[in-house]
């Protein structure tokens, strides 16, 4: 490049790295959640007194897999809250499920209820004028966690600061009152909820109270006053107070005609006939109180700058006991890397039945992470681990309502699991993978219950075999086993699988790319 040309390329490098640069965070507005005793003066917390107080020490849980039901749940958890609401995501899409979750937000604002929304900005796309518009509320604070100067361009936030901007918050949760909450691994969208003709995720969530609800709300405050946090409005242009209340009015229009949509009947249907959060308040809910845990990265992962012996992962394994007879995992993406397929090993070695679930190719929405994961197989068959791979098969019928937490054969497995000995089992928002223990922040409950445990691992030998392939060494070529109604078919390649994605993933697999999988 000519001399005189470098000032000008220097002089616009200058311009976009300034472009990007994030604003003080001086004077950021401090809260917190609502005190046990102000939580415990609401409906939620009247009704729940007498169920914890005899169950003292436990948490009270109730499995939602359901997806229709969980947004019905979701609904007429927030409906209830009458002090707070704190929600932490991921993903918030703007689609069908997502506007009418953003109008149930607006309506507890509208009736006195504090919200607090943090987001992960990566997540967030076509919501800014929404965002923008409920932070104008007066009981409604937003913020972006690791946000994006360029919204239109979010790329360049990764050319400009690819350290930070690579690692994401996944954590997933509500809080109603500081006394009830949903968690899981269900983002927010119709894809997570059942009302769409696309992709449906396959995913599992909890409704908790007691102890556990606390330990979430002091996370969620230490997250909410992270350096990762930014109040919405030093992100986005700050709209003017006719045109915020333009743009909540058009946000409550059109929830109210995504309400006639046809598409949205079974979240509709749902809500008018849900019962989860009728019966909690009336102590019939039939919950499972247990000694429970949350683990739960610290918010400074979001910037690089956590303490190594702080990761979730490790508190994780301090809570979970040693494998003696089973370890079953169920986990949307799964990388194990050379020291868990060497663990895992070992473990078989000693006797202890190991089962992984995840994706098939076929099922799979992130080929390169099914990279990682394919260039183990044969060692850990070799050992002794058992495979098992979600397939995706539109044209079967749907899954029962109790098929506890696998969903349709017409699904992407999302769900985040691990059971340790039909005694304890792990729920939350962690993929077996590098990137969950590395890079994004991560949220789970170590539950110490027997009858959650086996509900889980039960569906092993039930519906597992009928809806994914199971995988088996053949003079050490790998085959994918499916069962149907008629017959057993042995393929000896990726089922159902086009050349495009073959070629993409063979790409990929030739990229070092593991660590960000």
């Amino acid at each position: 490049m000519p001399i005189q040309r470098r000032p000008g390329l220097i002089a616009v490098l200058a311009l976009l790295l300034a472009g990007c640069a994030l604003p003080s965070l001086e004077e950021r507005h401090v809260s917190t959640a609502i005190t046990p005793a102000e939580a415990r003066a609401t409906p939620l917390g009247d009704a729940l007194a007498p169920q914890k107080a005899a169950h003292p020490g436990h948490s009270g849980v109730y499995l939602l897999s359901d997806p229709a039901m969980t947004f019905a749940a979701w609904t007429h958890l927030a409906r209830t809250a009458k002090r707070s609401l704190d929600l932490q995501y991921y993903i918030w899409h703007g689609d069908l499920s997502g506007t009418l979750l953003l109008r149930e937000l607006l309506n507890a604002a509208n009736r006195g209820v504090r919200v607090r929304l943090l987001l992960d900005d990566q997540g967030t796309t076509q919501l800014d004028d929404e965002l923008a518009a409920l932070h104008d509320h007066p009981n409604i604070a937003v913020r972006l966690f690791n946000p994006f100067m360029t919204r239109g361009a979010r790329w360049i936030g990764f050319v400009t600061d690819f350290d930070r901007a690579n690692r994401r918050m996944h954590n997933k949760v509500i809080i109603a009152d500081n006394q009830a909450l949903i968690s899981g691994g269900r983002n927010i969208g119709d894809g997570y909820f059942g009302s769409t003709d696309g992709f449906l995720f396959s995913d599992l969530d909890i409704l908790a109270v007691g102890p556990v609800v606390e330990e979430v709300s002091r996370g969620f405050d230490q997250y909410w006053q992270s350096r990762s946090s930014y109040p919405v409005d030093r992100i986005l242009p700050i709209p003017k107070k006719d045109a915020a209340s333009k743009t909540r009015d058009t946000l409550d229009f059109d929830a109210d005609a995504i309400t006639l949509d046809p598409q949205a009947d079974d979240l509709m249907v749902a809500v008018r006939e849900n019962y989860v959060i009728g019966q909690l308040l009336k102590g019939e809910l039939g919950l499972i109180w247990a000694p429970t845990r949350l683990v739960i990265d610290p918010p400074a992962k979001g910037l690089g700058e956590h303490a190594p012996n702080d990761l979730m992962t490790l508190s994780m394994r301090e809570e979970l006991r040693s494998p003696r007879r089973s370890l079953d995992i169920i986990s949307s993406f799964f990388v194990p890397t050379p020291t868990l397929t060497h663990d895992l090993i070992t473990l078989a070695g000693q006797g202890v039945r190991v089962r992984v679930l995840t994706n098939s190719l076929n099922a799979t929405d992130m080929a390169p992470a099914h990279t990682g994961y394919a260039r183990y197989r044969v060692e850990l068959l070799e050992g002794g681990v058992e495979l098992f791979e979600m397939r995706r098969d539109a044209e079967q019928e749907p899954r029962p309502n109790d098929a506890i937490p696998y969903g349709s054969p017409a699904t992407i497995l999302h769900t985040k699991a691990i059971v340790v000995d039909d005694e304890q089992v792990f729920i939350g928002s962690y993929n077996v993978d590098p990137r969950s223990v590395l890079l994004n922040t991560e949220r789970g409950f170590v539950i110490d219950s027997p009858e959650l445990a086996q509900a889980i691992s039960h569906t092993f030998g039930t519906l597992v075999p009928k809806t994914t392939y199971q995988l088996e060494l053949e003079d050490g070529d790998i085959r994918w086993i499916e069962q149907t109604d008629d017959e057993i078919i042995r393929h000896t390649i990726e089922p159902n699988v086009g050349l495009f994605k073959r070629v993409v993933t063979w790409f990929f697999s030739l990229m070092p790319i593991e660590r960000m999988l």
